[in-house]
């Protein structure tokens, strides 16, 4: 089984939106978490869909899931107090879904909407032969790496560098075994599933995405996505693609 685990639990202070969670602001007449839902919805090779969401808004989002009739949510679960604790929620969400079934987890940012399905099958993919997939960003400019000072310690070839972003991707058993010996250990603030993974040891492999999967993070962001949005719905009604 193949399990969608998003995580929409975030509060969006860096958008400065007023009245809503980021996640539900709308572009083209679409929440963002809707748009973000719809992917995993359409892909053949999704069996079911988690959703962790900020508590006081868990009500609005199964409206939301009901109106756009998404199928797949199987479950929609608080977040915890950090971004690892709510990812944990919805990992043993997505355990009781699997049951005993050996599956795949797609760790996936709420307001990262710019992937595609074909992304979603070619992560499943790489778990079952390399054991993981982080979806990666090619890096179209030079990365450097800083001292605390400014100075620069090493230029990594820039063939060879990526922008980690998501989904994420694990085995299941492995992903929760880690989180649950990070909570053993009073870890709780791991910033994503790529550090917590490859802290206890295991061997990561990269996927590379496209180059807009961004995240809707500020301002400049939501724009960013709103006439990539708009981009590719010229290139259809054009004939463009």
């Amino acid at each position: 089984m193949n399990i969608g685990v998003i995580f929409a639990g975030g509060v969006g202070t860096r958008m400065h939106s007023k009245d809503l969670p980021k996640q539900f602001l709308k572009i083209h007449d679409k929440p963002i978490i809707i748009h973000t839902l719809i992917h995993f919805e359409v892909c053949d090779d999704i069996d079911a869909i988690v959703v962790v969401c900020v508590k006081d808004w868990i009500n609005y989002l199964n409206e939301l899931i009901d109106k756009h009739h998404l199928e797949k949510v199987r479950k929609v679960v608080p977040g915890g107090e950090t971004g690892q604790l709510s990812i944990y929620n919805g990992l043993l969400a997505a355990k009781e879904i699997a049951k005993n079934e050996q599956s795949i987890v797609l760790i996936h940012d709420g307001v990262r909407p710019l992937i595609n399905p074909e992304l979603l099958s070619r992560n499943i993919q790489c778990v079952k032969q390399f054991g993981s997939s982080i979806t990666a960003g090619i890096v179209k400019e030079t990365i450097v790496e800083i001292d605390d000072y400014g100075g620069i310690i090493l230029v990594p070839d820039r063939a060879h560098s990526r922008v980690a972003k998501a989904p994420q991707c694990f085995w299941l058993k492995d992903i929760l075994g880690a989180h649950e010996k990070a909570l053993s250990e009073n870890i709780h603030d791991f910033i994503d599933s790529c550090t917590l993974m490859q802290h206890y040891g295991f061997q990561l492999h990269m996927t590379d995405g496209p180059y807009e999967n961004i995240k809707i993070t500020t301002p400049d962001d939501f724009y960013t996505m709103r006439a990539i949005l708009q981009v590719k719905e010229d290139a259809q009604i054009y004939g463009l693609e």
